[in-house]
C-alpha cells in the first residue's frame, strides 16, 4: 500500500475513534442514569440534566466550532477539544456530587462540539477523489449511526461489571491515543486565519439561539408545552432570526448564507433533521419495550440493539462506496429511508406477549440496512456543496441538524408514547397493554419522519447541486 493511502488509513481511523467517542458518549451515560441518581442523590428532575446538560452545549456550539475550524485551522481545534473532552470526562468520573457532575457534562458538551464539528470537513479534505471519499464518509457514518447502539451495549457492561464511574473513565484511554497520534498522521492545515474576521456577535446569537432550541426541545419532552417550554423556543426562533440577518449584513459571517442557496446542502441539512428525528427516537422506544414491557435488563437491553451495528458496518463499509458508484447518492438515499420506514410500520405491530425474534430483530436488522445507506448518502451529498474554505461550517452545520433532529424527534416520540399511555391508563387499561400501544404510536410516527425525508430527498435533492459559489461582496 503507499506510503500517503497509510498514511490517509491511520489519519481516518483516528478521527473516526474519536468521533464514536463523542457518539457513544449521548448514550453509554442513560444506561447508568439509575445507578447515578442513587449515588449521588439526583432528584428526578434534576437527573435529566445529567444529559441536557451535554446536549445544550454540545448542539449549541457545533456551528460556531465548525467556522473556528475554518479559521483557526481544524487539526487545532480538534485537538483544543479532545483535551477538554478528555479532561471533562476524566472530572465527570471522579464527580463526587451531583452539582459538579452536571458542570462536567456541560464542559464534555463544549470538548464533543470543538471535535466533532471539524471531522468531516477533515475526511473531505483528506479524501478529495470521489470514490475514496465515499468509502471514508461510509467509515464516518458507521461511527454515527452505530455509536449510540454500541454506547447501550458497553454502557450496561460497564455498569453491572465495573461502576457508573467507567461509562467516562473509558474516554480515558481513548482520549490520550487521539492527542498522541493526531499530530503523527493527521496533517496541520492553517486555516484561513482569525485575522480574516470573525462575527462576535453573530457568533453569541447562534450559540444562544441553538442551545436554548434544543434546551426547549428537550423541555418539551421532560415536561410537555408548559409556558416556559414556548417561551424558551420563542426566544431562540428570535435569536435565530436576528443571527440569519445579521449573516445577510457582516463582511465576515460565521454561516456564509450562500451555502443555504446550494441544494445540496440545505437539502441535506432538511433531510437529515427529519431522518435522524425518526432515526434516534427508535432508540428511545425501542429501548423502553425491551425494558419496560418484555422485561430485559440493562445489559440485555444493550445487546439486543447488536443487529443494528453490525448491518451498519455492512453496508456503510463494506457496500456504501459500490452502491453510490452504480447508482446516485440520491437514489441510495431514498431506498435506505424507505427501507428504514418499513421497518418502523413493522414495529407498530409489537405486544405485550411478544417476542424479540419475531417482533423486534427484523426491524432492527432492515433498521441497520437502511441506515448503513442513507447515513453515507446523505453526508456525502451535504459536503458535495462545500468548497475547502467552508468545509468546516459545513462540517458543523451537518452535524447541528444531526442533533437537532434527534432531540425532536426523541422529545416527540415520547411526548406521543406517553400521551398513548396515559389516555389508557385513564380508561382502565392494563400497564404493559398501555405502554405498548404508546410505544405502537411513536413507531407509527418514526414510519412517517423517515417517509418524509424519503420525500424531502427525492423533491429537493431532484437536481444536480454544484459547489457553493465564492463569497460575494456583502454590505457592512
Amino acid at each position: 500500500m503507499p506510503e500517503t493511502a497509510r498514511h490517509r488509513g491511520a489519519a481516518l481511523a483516528v478521527l473516526s475513534a474519536a468521533s464514536l467517542m463523542v457518539v457513544l458518549d449521548s448514550s453509554i451515560v442513560a444506561v447508568a442514569l439509575p445507578v447515578i441518581q442513587a449515588d449521588l442523590g439526583f432528584s428526578a428532575s434534576g437527573l435529566a440534566w445529567v444529559v441536557n446538560a451535554y446536549l445544550v452545549a454540545f448542539g449549541g456550539l457545533l456551528l460556531l466550532s465548525g467556522r473556528l475550524g475554518d479559521l483557526a485551522g481544524r487539526r487545532r481545534v480538534f485537538l483544543i477539544g479532545i483535551v477538554v473532552f478528555t479532561a471533562a470526562s476524566l472530572a465527570a468520573g471522579l464527580s463526587p456530587n451531583a452539582t459538579t457532575l452536571v458542570i462536567a457534562r456541560f464542559i464534555q458538551g463544549v470538548g464533543g462540539a470543538l471535535t466533532s464539528a471539524v471531522v468531516l470537513g477533515m475526511i473531505v479534505t483528506l479524501y478529495p477523489e470521489p470514490r475514496a471519499r465515499v468509502r471514508a464518509i461510509g467509515v464516518y457514518s458507521f461511527t454515527q449511526a452505530a455509536g449510540a447502539s454500541i454506547g447501550m451495549v458497553a454502557g450496561g457492561a460497564l455498569t453491572q461489571g465495573l461502576d457508573w464511574h467507567w461509562t467516562f473513565y473509558i474516554n480515558l484511554p481513548i482520549g490520550v491515543a487521539a492527542l498522541v497520534l493526531t499530530p503523527l498522521v493527521v496533517a496541520s492545515d492553517r486555516g484561513l486565519g482569525l485575522r480574516t474576521g470573525i462575527d462576535v456577535l453573530g457568533a453569541l446569537l447562534v450559540t444562544a439561539g441553538l442551545m436554548l432550541l434544543v434546551l426547549g426541545i428537550v423541555q418539551a419532552g421532560d415536561t410537555g408545552w408548559t409556558f416556559l417550554t414556548i417561551g424558551t423556543l420563542a426566544l431562540a426562533v428570535v435569536l435565530l432570526s436576528l443571527f440569519l440577518l445579521r449573516q445577510a449584513r457582516t463582511r465576515t459571517p460565521l454561516l456564509p448564507l450562500r451555502l443555504l442557496r446550494v441544494r445540496a446542502i440545505s437539502g441535506a441539512n432538511l433531510t437529515m433533521v427529519v431522518m435522524v428525528a425518526g432515526f434516534l427516537g427508535f432508540q428511545f422506544v425501542t429501548a423502553l419495550y425491551l425494558q419496560q414491557v418484555l422485561g430485559f435488563d440493562a445489559l440485555t437491553t444493550g445487546f439486543a440493539f447488536v443487529p443494528t451495528p453490525i448491518m451498519i458496518a455492512a453496508f456503510s463499509l463494506g457496500l456504501a462506496d459500490w452502491l453510490n458508484t452504480r447508482f446516485s447518492p440520491r437514489a441510495v438515499l431514498i431506498a435506505g429511508l424507505l427501507t428504514t420506514s418499513v421497518a418502523f410500520l413493522y414495529l407498530t405491530q409489537v405486544q405485550t406477549d411478544g417476542g424479540y425474534a419475531l417482533h423486534v430483530l427484523p426491524s432492527l436488522i432492515l433498521m441497520g440496512a437502511g441506515a448503513g445507506t442513507a447515513i453515507p448518502a446523505l453526508m456525502g451529498l451535504a459536503m458535495s456543496g462545500a468548497t475547502p474554505a467552508d468545509s468546516g461550517v459545513t462540517s458543523g452545520l451537518i452535524t447541528t441538524t444531526q442533533q437537532v433532529g434527534g432531540a425532536l424527534g426523541t422529545a416527540v416520540l415520547a411526548a406521543a408514547a406517553a400521551t398513548r399511555t396515559a389516555d389508557l391508563l385513564g380508561d382502565g387499561a392494563p400497564e404493559k397493554e398501555a405502554l405498548a400501544s404508546g410505544f405502537r404510536v411513536a413507531y407509527g410516527f418514526s414510519a412517517g419522519l423517515t417517509a418524509l425525508a424519503a420525500i424531502l430527498a427525492a423533491v429537493i435533492l431532484s437536481r444536480r447541486s454544484s459547489p457553493a459559489a465564492a463569497p460575494e461582496p456583502v454590505a457592512s
